[in-house]
């Protein structure tokens, strides 16, 4: 079975780097000591899925391109393949949850893709995508399960890396990543083999961490908690993402609603940027004191900005009147 490589990383950074915006990455601090933040959040589409969707979609044969994609996402991958495909001529269907929050849908829509919707709680998405994607002859691009896409995501790690050292002067010892299904910490575990890696997820929903506690892949409960986080909702990781973390020694936490609440407002206040839950965990983890020792070297990943408006205006309300308490 072909697996996501060192030398695959390096080849889509330099394949995708004309058409991907190179995020910067931000100082801030906590407790005297200055970290480092890459905002994946001003991507394009508002998160990193466009770099592996756009790598796995250059990859496609003329005829595949004839005959178009499908995927399946709550919606930041959903709009980096609806973008992707737009920019190259090729006709998309995205397979999301009914409940997947407007600002992802619309934009999906508007980028020019069509939606088919399900039920998360009673349907299978994976299902759908692949009668769908038989159907019609297109090719099946997931969000995470697949070598080009973790490639390609793994391009955030290789631009970490030169930022750092021209930033800061040295390579990152530590990066904390937000985890759904893996793709992105993957890829920069293979683009960073010299940084510890801390997979980040939301509590009740972390199914990597407690994989690499089993040392086999474990699934989130069917009783898992609600969570904010529609984007990493990933009921169980990929063979391709686990291997390639363990095989790098990464370790995993997980976060409170609570803690991720506080991180976007955190961002907000001292980044002056737009995060979305799913985004922020890796800032959670930071912030709650859960991610060990951290140095000047230590960086995070804010994965994506895709918040509905009014759920982000409420938690940032919350969060004031909470800091207004004790101040």
């Amino acid at each position: 079975m072909r697996r996501p490589t060192r030398d695959g990383v390096d080849a889509a950074a330099a394949r995708i780097r004309d058409v991907v915006t190179r995020t910067p990455i931000l100082p801030f601090e906590i407790s005297g000591t200055r970290l480092w933040a890459k905002a994946e959040c001003l991507q394009q589409g508002g998160s990193f899925k466009l770099r592996g969707a756009t790598n796995r979609l250059m990859l496609l044969s003329p005829d595949e391109r004839e005959r178009g994609v499908v995927a399946f996402s709550s919606g930041n991958h959903a709009q980096g393949v609806a973008i992707a495909a737009r920019r190259m001529g090729i006709a998309a269907t995205i397979v999301m949850p009914s409940d997947a929050p407007s600002v992802k849908r619309d934009a999906t829509l508007a980028a020019g893709a069509r939606i088919v919707a399900y039920d998360r709680d009673t349907e299978s998405r994976e299902e759908i995508g692949a009668r769908l994607a038989a159907e019609s002859g297109a090719t099946l691009v997931p969000s995470f399960d697949d070598v080009d896409v973790i490639e390609g995501q793994g391009s955030v790690g290789v631009e970490l890396r030169g930022q750092m050292l021209e930033s800061n002067g040295a390579l990152p010892d530590k990066v904390l990543v937000c985890c759904g299904g893996g793709g992105l910490s993957a890829g920069i575990a293979l683009a960073l083999p010299e940084s510890e890696i801390v997979t980040v997820e939301p509590e009740g929903w972390d199914d990597m961490a407690r994989s690499f506690e089993a040392g086999e892949r474990v699934p989130v409960p069917d009783d898992a908690p609600p969570t904010r986080c529609d984007a990493l909702q990933t009921k169980l990781v990929s063979p391709l993402t686990f291997d390639a973390l363990r095989g790098e020694g990464a370790r995993g936490i997980a976060v409170s609603e609570a803690e991720i609440e506080a991180a976007m407002a955190f961002a907000a206040r001292h980044l002056r940027l737009v995060v979305e839950p799913g985004g922020a965990v890796a800032l959670a983890a930071l912030l709650a004191g859960k991610a060990g020792a951290v140095s000047g070297r230590t960086a995070i990943i804010l994965s994506g900005g895709n918040v509905d408006p009014l759920v982000y205006a409420a938690i940032l309300k919350a969060q004031a009147t909470e800091a207004a308490r004790y101040s």
